[in-house]
């Protein structure tokens, strides 16, 4: 079963690089909207290095997004709004 699937997808794949038209499923996804990183690092008591090493994230990405060079993109603003919502259920799922 799985082997004529991958031959039915690769064969798709081939239809797509000759410029054929194919069907495919789309999934959308909708982000969050910006996140202000600071308002929750602050509201956490946090410092940039803290926050960081916390929740994964490199101390220069939240300065870079603090200060405005950068904006949070996709699973990032994802897991910010998480982190916003309920910082320990990021935690406990990063300690499990």
């Amino acid at each position: 079963m799985s082997g004529s699937k991958i031959l039915a997808g690769m064969r798709e794949a081939v239809s797509y690089a000759r410029g054929e038209t194919v069907d495919v499923r789309e999934t959308v996804i909708k982000t969050p909207a910006e996140v202000d990183v600071k308002a929750i690092r602050e509201r956490l008591g946090l410092s940039q290095q803290a926050f960081a090493a916390q929740f994964g994230f490199s101390a220069a990405t939240i300065r870079n997004w603090e200060q405005g060079h950068r904006h949070p993109e996709g699973p990032a603003r994802v897991l910010l709004k998480v982190i916003e919502k309920d910082p320990n259920a990021v935690l406990r799922a990063l300690s499990a």
